[in-house]
C-alpha cells in the first residue's frame, strides 16, 4: 500500500495526532508544531522536536553541501564540499547551544531559514520558482573560509518526495526530498573557486520536521543526475524508522516526476561501508548496485547526544522501470548512500 494525501490540511490535529498519513507529490500539509502535544508539561515540548535544511549541490567534478539544524536543546549550522577528482573532503560544524539564532521556515515552500551571529551567516530564501543559498563563514576549517551565492530553480510543477508517518504513539515525521533543482552560482573555499551552470550542476534539499524517538537509526541514499538523453533522475530511497505501512519514501524522480515504488532493499557490510551495496525492490523495478569511492564519517558524542553517521558517495548503476513501463539503464550515476544512528 502507499497512501496518497492529495488534499490540504494541517500536519496535527488539536490533538497533536497526525490529521493525514502517506506520502505526497508537493507538500500539501501545514506544519504546525505548535499543535504538538508530547509532554503534559507543554513548555517543555520544543526540546523533543527536530528540524533541519539540508541543501546539496551536486556536479560531475565536486558535491557541496550546506545545514541549519534545530534538535531543540542544540543548533548545528555546518557545511562541507568534497571535490571527486582528488577526494579531498573539506567540513566543519558550529554547534549552537539551544539553536539561539536558529531560524527555520515553518514549511518547506515558503519562508526563510537562516542564522547569523556576526561571524558566520547562512541564508536560505525562498522567492517564487527559487531557492537561494547564501553562506558566509570567513573562520571556516581554521580560517581557511568558505562562501557561496547558489541559486535553485524550483517551477511549481516539480514533484518531490514528501512523506507523513508515525513514529510510534506519539511520535512522526514529516519529511520532503526534492531532487534535480537545476543550479547556478559558485562556492568558494580559500582562493579556490567551483562554479555551478544549470546544464551541469543539479540541487537537493532534505527539510525534515518531526519528533522522533530518543534511540534513532536510518538509511538514506539518494542522487541527481542527468541522463545521456538530457532527462534528469532522482533517486530517493531509505528505511528503519518509524511506520511505513501506509507509505514508503522511496521512489525515482524522472524530469520533474515522481514515480512511487514500495518496499525496497539494502544489502550493504557495516563493517566495511566501501564494499559495494546492492539496492533492489522485490517487485524488480528497481535493481542498482551502488560502489563507494569516499566515505564521510561524521561523529558527535556530547553526554546525551550522540550522533554517527558513515555517508558514503558514490557511482550508481542498475536498471529502473517507470510507472508506464520505461526501462532506464543507468550508468555511473554519482550519488550517496549513507548510515545514520542517533541517540538525540
Amino acid at each position: 500500500m502507499q497512501q496518497e494525501i492529495t488534499a490540504l490540511s494541517p500536519l496535527l490535529d488539536a490533538q497533536g495526532k497526525l490529521v493525514q498519513v502517506g506520502w505526497a507529490r508537493h507538500p500539501l500539509l501545514d506544519c504546525n508544531l505548535e499543535n504538538v502535544r508530547f509532554y503534559p508539561f507543554r513548555a517543555l515540548q520544543f526540546l523533543r522536536i527536530k528540524r533541519w535544511d539540508y541543501y546539496g549541490v551536486t556536479t560531475p567534478e565536486y558535491f557541496f553541501s550546506a545545514t541549519l539544524s534545530h534538535i531543540g536543546y542544540l543548533g548545528l549550522v555546518f557545511a562541507y564540499l568534497l571535490d571527486f577528482r582528488t577526494g579531498e573532503l573539506i567540513e566543519d560544524t558550529l554547534m549552537v547551544p539551544l539553536g539561539k539564532g536558529i531560524y527555520l521556515a515553518r514549511n518547506s515552500d515558503q519562508g526563510d531559514s537562516y542564522f547569523d551571529n556576526g561571524r558566520i551567516r547562512a541564508a536560505f530564501h525562498l522567492e517564487e520558482e527559487k531557492r537561494l543559498l547564501q553562506v558566509d563563514w570567513p573562520s571556516f576549517h581554521k580560517g581557511q573560509g568558505i562562501a557561496a551565492d547558489v541559486t535553485l530553480y524550483c517551477p511549481p510543477q516539480h514533484e518531490s518526495m514528501v512523506i507523513v508517518i508515525p513514529i510510534g504513539r506519539r511520535r512522526f515525521y514529516y519529511n520532503r526530498k526534492v531532487n534535480c533543482l537545476p543550479a547556478t552560482g559558485w562556492a568558494q573555499l580559500g582562493q579556490r573557486r567551483f562554479d555551478f551552470e544549470p546544464n551541469r550542476a543539479l540541487g537537493n534539499l532534505d527539510w525534515g520536521r518531526g519528533v522522533w524517538e530518543y534511540k534513532s537509526f536510518w538509511v538514506w541514499a539518494s542522487a541527481s543526475a542527468f541522463l545521456p538523453d538530457g532527462r534528469t533522475l532522482g533517486l530517493n530511497m531509505g528505511y528503519g524508522f518509524g511506520d511505513t505501512s501506509a507509505a514508503t519514501e522511496n521512489a525515482f524522480i524522472l524530469n520533474g516526476r515522481i514515480h512511487k515504488l514500495e518496499q525496497i532493499s539494502f544489502e550493504y557490510d557495516a563493517k566495511n561501508f566501501m564494499r559495494p551495496w546492492k539496492i533492489h525492490s522485490p517487485d524488480g523495478r528497481l535493481d542498482l548496485e551502488f560502489v563507494p569511492f569516499k566515505e564521510r564519517v561524521a561523529r558527535s558524542d556530547l553526554f546525551l547526544l550522540y550522533s554517527e553517521v558513515h555517508q558514503m558517495f558514490g557511482r550508481y548503476n542498475g536498471t529502473l522501470r517507470s510507472d508506464d513501463g520505461e526501462e532506464l539503464h543507468i550508468h555511473d550515476v554519482i550519488g550517496w548512500a549513507e548510515e545514520h544512528h542517533a541517540k538525540w
